[in-house]
C-alpha cells in the first residue's frame, strides 16, 4: 500500500488544536469547492522560503472560497522549534491566512502520508483529492520559481477542468517523526512520481 493519500481518495478527517486556541475539524470548512490542507512547520528553510507565495495563493483563492488548514506534525524532540508554543509566536508574528494546526500525535499526518514540509493536499467540493505535491518548484529560492502548481491546481479545478499535473514530488525537508533520527522516513515513503 502506498504511504501518501492517493488521487481521488477521500480526505481523511482530522480534529486537531489551532494556534487561536480552537479546535478545528474537516467539518468546519464544508462550505469551501476546495480545501488545500498542507503540512508545515516552523523551521525548514523551504517552508521558510515560499510562506510569502503560499500566503499570496491562500489569498488570491480565499476570494473563490476556497480554504486552507496547515498542519504542523513534526516532533518538538526532534525539532525544538516545531513546538506548540513556537506556532503561535510565528502566527502571531506572521498572521498567516490559515489555521494552524498541531498533529502531536502524529495520527493526521500519517493517515496523509505527509512527505515533506511543505506538502500540499488539494481535495474539491466532494473532498476527493485532486492534487498532491510540491507547491511550487523552488521553494527556498523563490526568487528562482519558473511554476507554482498550487496555483495552477486551483486554477484549473475552479475553472471546471481537469488538474493537468495533479501529482508532484513535494520539495522540502522530511517530516520530522517522533523516535526516529532527524532524516528518517518510512520505508514506503518513496517519491509520488
Amino acid at each position: 500500500m502506498a504511504f501518501t493519500l492517493q488521487l481521488g481518495a477521500e480526505a481523511p478527517s482530522f480534529s486537531l488544536p489551532a494556534t487561536n486556541g480552537q479546535t478545528y475539524s474537516q467539518d468546519d470548512f464544508s462550505d469551501a469547492p476546495a480545501l488545500v490542507v498542507f503540512f508545515t512547520c516552523n523551521h525548514c528553510p523551504f517552508v521558510l522560503g515560499s510562506n510569502g507565495v503560499t500566503r499570496a495563493t491562500a489569498l488570491k483563492f480565499a476570494e473563490h472560497g476556497v480554504r486552507f488548514v496547515a498542519i504542523n506534525a513534526n516532533s518538538e524532540v526532534t525539532h525544538p522549534d516545531d513546538s506548540f508554543a513556537h506556532m503561535v509566536e510565528v502566527m502571531e508574528k506572521e498572521r498567516f491566512p490559515w489555521v494552524y494546526l498541531h498533529d502531536k500525535s502524529q495520527d493526521i499526518a500519517r493517515a496523509y502520508g505527509a512527505l515533506r514540509t511543505p506538502h500540499f493536499y488539494v481535495f474539491d467540493a466532494d473532498r476527493k483529492l485532486i492534487y498532491t505535491g510540491r507547491g511550487v518548484d523552488q521553494p527556498r529560492e523563490i526568487g528562482k520559481m519558473t511554476v507554482n502548481d498550487l496555483d495552477q491546481a486551483l486554477t484549473e479545478h475552479l475553472a471546471g477542468k481537469p488538474v493537468s499535473t495533479p501529482l508532484t514530488n513535494p520539495i522540502g525537508c522530511n517530516v520530522k517523526w517522533d523516535g526516529q533520527d532527524a532524516h528518517w522516513m518510512p520505508e514506503e515513503a518513496c517519491d509520488l512520481v
